[in-house]
């Protein structure tokens, strides 16, 4: 299994998910990061329905809740069809 294949399946069944680990995953599926304002980083892929917009975790790599669903959502609609 590749590593984009393991990361894939680790976001969609994992309830916890770092944030180096996305990062790692949105370049392998073509994604570039592009840092704004503060702890927030976009991950634009040149299609603008597909962008994504997160906050990096604060004290610590562990992503909230909520963005592993967003992400997931976002993914599941685009790249991961």
């Amino acid at each position: 299994m590749s590593k984009k294949e393991k990361l894939i399946q680790k976001l969609l069944s994992a309830k916890t998910f770092k944030f180096s680990e996305l990062v790692t995953l949105l370049k392998i599926l073509g994604y570039s990061e592009i840092q704004a304002n503060g702890s927030r980083v976009k991950f634009d892929n040149g299609n603008q329905e597909d962008l994504i917009n997160l906050h990096k975790p604060h004290l610590g790599d562990e992503m909230k809740s909520y963005a592993i669903k967003q992400v997931k959502d976002k993914l599941q609609r685009g790249e991961l069809r």
